[in-house]
């Protein structure tokens, strides 16, 4: 969502906070997380994530049911022996005790083996939770690749008062589940929804050190309540994102294609063309390192977007529309 609107162009805040294995590996809030103190004089904040990650299982969310999927799953076993293989080629199978080896076949792509099976996935749902009653922290100033903006905002609203950030968080666990389940690996960039930050470039950094295949940014914008529609933003080159700018416009038209396909939001009337909008003043865009593209799932602010926005069973058809587009954009 639009966090600042300055010269006529929407400033947006990202955040995260990384778990794994139970251990909190970035602090709550941006300046804590980045040695900073509230009150602080703003100074550039560097950023070196350890890649940390949610596991598979899904956080509880408050008014809905927890996906079941589990992480990991697929590939041949036997009972008679170790088995080994690379790709789709047949296992290799080993008797115990010795003996020669023989071979099993294994299902190709496009069979019932799971389509996403050992890939991992970048899941950024946008702002969080706490972020409302800590302006110090989120204001801290870090560097996007091409001028200073805020570590994160707070994120729009509905006008009964939905959050943004509860919107993003629901979508995010809600795929999650079904990436899971698809044999996924999956990377949250914040697992819970009343943490504070961490800040825009963390949450680059944590998908970038998690090598992931793929990566969305989960949003929804405050825009006039006139407008409708989503609209998919899409990474300009600004260096460190170079060698990702054509295969995360790829998947881009895949979103876009799912979106349409399997919910009930048009594209955007307001905001790019066709709901597709390259952005240059995005930490999130300009220091990714994998194929990314932030999506705006609708605006908060209409009330037929915001209609669909605060129910889980749209929540639960965007989720499912972007692993669509992830499958599609990997296979």
């Amino acid at each position: 969502m639009t966090g600042l609107r300055v010269a006529g162009r929407a400033r947006r805040g990202l955040v995260a906070t990384v778990i794994a294995g139970g251990a909190v590996l970035g602090a709550s809030g941006c300046g804590t997380a980045f040695g900073l103190s509230a009150g602080a004089a703003p100074a550039p904040l560097r950023v070196s994530a350890t890649a940390a990650v949610a596991s598979a299982s899904v956080p509880g969310v408050p008014g809905a049911a927890s996906g079941p999927g589990s992480a990991g799953g697929g590939g041949s076993t036997a009972a008679a022996g170790p088995v080994s293989r690379a790709g789709n080629q047949p296992a290799v199978v080993r008797p115990p005790g010795g003996g020669s080896a023989s071979t099993v076949p294994v299902a190709p792509p496009g069979s019932s083996a799971k389509p996403l099976n050992g890939v991992t996935i970048g899941v950024d749902p946008g702002h969080n939770g706490g972020n409302f009653t800590h302006p110090s922290e989120i204001d801290q100033q870090i560097w996007n690749g091409r001028e200073w903006e805020n570590c994160n905002t707070t994120g729009t609203s509905t006008n009964g008062g939905y959050t943004e950030a509860l919107f993003n968080f629901r979508v995010a666990t809600f795929l999650q589940s079904d990436l899971a389940a698809a044999g996924a690996h999956v990377v949250m960039t914040r697992t819970s929804d009343t943490g504070v930050g961490p800040c825009v470039n963390k949450r680059a950094a944590i998908i970038n050190d998690a090598h992931a295949s793929v990566g969305i940014e989960i949003h929804a914008d405050g825009a006039p309540a006139g407008d409708r529609g989503f609209a998919i933003l899409e990474p300009v080159a600004d260096g460190p994102n170079d060698q990702v700018i054509s295969s995360s416009a790829r998947f881009g038209l895949d979103l876009r294609s799912a979106l349409l396909a399997g919910t009930a939001m048009p594209v955007s009337d307001y905001d790019g063309v066709n709901g597709i909008k390259p952005r240059d003043d995005l930490a999130g865009l300009n220091l990714i390192a994998v194929p990314t593209v932030l999506v705006e799932v609708g605006n908060m602010r209409n009330a037929t977007d915001a209609g669909l926005e605060t129910s889980a069973t749209f929540q639960q058809a965007v989720a499912r529309a972007i692993e669509s587009a992830m499958v599609k954009f990997l296979g």
